[in-house]
This record gives structure tokens, C-alpha cells and sequence, in this order.
């Protein structure tokens, strides 16, 4: 079975990608749902705001729609956030194209219709392969869950909390009311 779901993936990995993109899940293809208004706005807001805040100083790079595949999966998070030494690059200092390992910090906007679950699975999953934080947000009902591990998540709906932020982007500070101000912009 496991050789099947091997081959499987790397077909996955060989065909034409489609937009919005597709993922590799537990030998499946799964659309992504076509990201609306208030998904784009945040995803290019806090890709923005995240590299602004740790790029100058080589801490990590946010990614915005970034292929990762690894564990027999491959997945296209919203917002995949690597620490500046774990960025896959070629022997010239050049980033690859292919990112074959977790993200350290996953971050998933939820669109219309589509699954909690899912994108709750994709985080932890993420965590055996190394991933450290994975937020969920959700712009309809304006709370974000943070998992700091695959059995600690907390709510954070008071907007003017601080938001848990990975080791490595302590230095960051960042409120849900900074995040969902975002679509009042």
C-alpha cells in the first residue's frame, strides 16, 4: 500500500498544476477551494507583514501558496513560513523550486466552504514533520486557532491579545485586531 501511495504521489507530483491549486492527501487529489476577497486579503497582508518583520535579519521568509511535500503528502499551505537556514537552496545560495520538508510555521486562511477538519489535519500532520506552529484563521467569526503542538491549541478570539508566535519570531507581535484590520484597508 505504502509503495502505491508512493508512486501515486510522485504522478501527483509530475502532472500539470492546476489553479487554485490541488493537494496530495492520504492518496487522494484535493482541490483547493479559488481563494475570495477577504482570504486574499489577509494571505497577502501577513505574507507582507511577516517578511517585513523577519527577513531584513535572515530569521525566516513567509511563502504565500508554497508546494511542501513531505510524509506522503503534498500540500499547499496558505502561508508557509521557513527559518532562514531551513530554506532549501542549491549549491550557489539560489532557493530550490522543490521544498520537500514541513514548513516551521503553518498558516491556513479558511474560505467558504471548506472543511475545518481538513485544514485542522494538514497542521497536524505538519507537526510530525517538524513544522513548530500552525494558526487556522478564520475571517468569518474573526478567532484564530493556534496549535503550539499537536495537543495544545488555544483559541484566541479577545482582539487586542497577543497572538503565540514560534521561538524563532518572538520578536514579533501580532493581534487578531491587527490581522482582521486588514480588511478594512
Amino acid at each position: 500500500m505504502l509503495a502505491q501511495s508512493s508512486k501515486q504521489l510522485e504522478e501527483f507530483l509530475l502532472s500539470v498544476e492546476t489553479e487554485p491549486a490541488s493537494e496530495f492527501i492520504d492518496g487522494y487529489v484535493v482541490a483547493k477551494p479559488m481563494p475570495q476577497g477577504e482570504h486574499s486579503t489577509l494571505q497577502s497582508a501577513l505574507v507582507e507583514w511577516l517578511n517585513r518583520c523577519l527577513k531584513p535579519n535572515k530569521i525566516a521568509r513567509a511563502y504565500p501558496k508554497l508546494r511542501c511535500t513531505f510524509g506522503g503528502r503534498s500540500i499547499v499551505p496558505d502561508i508557509s513560513v521557513f527559518k532562514w537556514q531551513r530554506i532549501p537552496r542549491r549549491s550557489d545560495g539560489r532557493v530550490e523550486n522543490l521544498f520537500e520538508l514541513a514548513p516551521d510555521w503553518l498558516i491556513e486562511i479558511l474560505s467558504p466552504q471548506q472543511s475545518h477538519t481538513r485544514l485542522v489535519d494538514k497542521i497536524l500532520h505538519s507537526f510530525a514533520y517538524g513544522t513548530q506552529m500552525g494558526w487556522l484563521i478564520d475571517p468569518e467569526t474573526m478567532v484564530i486557532l493556534v496549535f503550539s503542538s499537536p495537543d495544545r491549541v488555544c483559541l484566541v478570539s479577545h482582539p487586542t491579545a497577543n497572538l503565540p508566535v514560534p521561538d524563532f519570531a518572538s520578536s514579533i507581535h501580532l493581534t487578531g485586531q491587527m490581522i482582521f484590520n486588514w480588511l478594512w484597508e
